[in-house]
């Protein structure tokens, strides 16, 4: 029998829930849906699932895995630009998951919610075989008309990133047991990046009338940059010596050059990623100085389609896969 071809992410959702989608759903291009809401102010809202064996291993600890679930819910809010206010939890347990581990995972959410200001507003929990999966609905507000797209890059725009590129991947194989070089603090330092991802809800808030688009790396920077470009009808070029790495990162490199097209490409960083006109660098220098957080020009934004990546002659680095494949 003839294989069936799988659909790609994207193209399942153009194809098959585009059409189904409402007014404020923005076309399904966007990482979350806009609505009206108080005078003045309009509701951002975003799902995101994590699923044992696929977003989380099995031997993570219950808070971090339910601190990681919230954290990608609000980086999706952070892209967006809005500040959040609640959330909803689904969550299907196999047997083998008890009362104590569900009062650690409990634990982490109830952390996080004093740390990020936001509470649990209602869901649903039901009992599964296996593996374990969790689904959040994330609420945010943000001032009506405000709301930062993908789809507004222009030839031009400087690209920037936040943060450290490539930690959260690396960080994966160091639990799977690789990258055995490594000091412990380095090992810990890439894991603790894969299992606790940082949401730049302050970024993302200040980027108004700075970024012209904006997204949220979580399947890779190559394949996120990839989203803007297609939404906005533009090319991006990037140079690989310019994605700014953690030290633990720049050691692990060192050590095997051959894993740059995973730091490139292997998601989980949730740093935000945009595209910004170049009178916008001296205010971006003086935000990211504010903030603390080290915000990184790495290309710009030109005529054509795609994402191209150089290396430090201007060489074109091949890659096998722009991202994480979600199908």
């Amino acid at each position: 029998m003839a294989a069936v071809p799988r659909l790609g992410e994207f193209e399942r959702i153009r194809r098959f829930f585009a059409p189904l989608a409402g007014a404020g759903a923005l076309g399904l291009l966007d990482d979350a849906a806009v609505f009206p809401g108080p005078p003045g102010q309009e509701l951002v809202i975003t799902t995101d699932a994590i699923v044992e064996g696929v977003h989380f291993l099995p031997a993570d600890p219950a808070d971090l895995v339910a601190r990681k679930l919230l954290r990608v819910n609000l980086s999706d809010l952070a892209a967006m630009g809005a500040a959040p206010l609640g959330y909803l939890l689904t969550t299907a347990l196999p047997p083998t998951r008890g009362e104590d581990w569900l009062a650690a995972f409990a634990a982490g959410l109830a952390a996080d919610q004093r740390e990020f200001g936001i509470a649990l507003l209602g869901g649903d929990s039901v009992a599964t075989p296996g593996p374990a999966s969790f689904s959040m609905t994330a609420i945010g507000t943000i001032a009506a008309g405000t709301a930062l797209r993908r789809s507004g890059a222009a030839i031009g725009d400087e690209i920037y990133v936040s943060g450290t590129i490539g930690d959260a991947a690396l960080g994966l194989k160091v639990l799977q047991g690789a990258l055995a070089g490594l000091t412990a603090a380095e090992r810990d330092a890439l894991a603790g990046r894969y299992r606790l991802p940082q949401p730049r809800l302050a970024l993302g808030a200040a980027l108004h009338g700075f970024a012209h688009a904006l997204i949220d790396v979580s399947d890779g920077l190559v394949a996120d940059l990839g989203h803007i470009c297609e939404t906005s009808g533009v090319a991006a070029a990037i140079e690989a010596e310019r994605v700014p790495l953690s030290s633990a990162a720049r050691q692990a490199l060192s050590a095997d050059p051959s894993l740059l097209p995973l730091v490139l490409t292997g998601g989980d960083d949730y740093e935000l990623l945009f595209a910004a006109p170049p009178a916008a660098a001296e205010p971006l220098a003086a935000l990211s100085g504010a903030l603390g957080l080290p915000v990184t020009r790495i290309g710009r934004i030109g005529a054509g389609s795609g994402v191209l990546v150089r290396d430090g002659a201007g060489r074109e680095i091949e890659l096998a896969s722009a991202g994480f494949q979600h199908f």
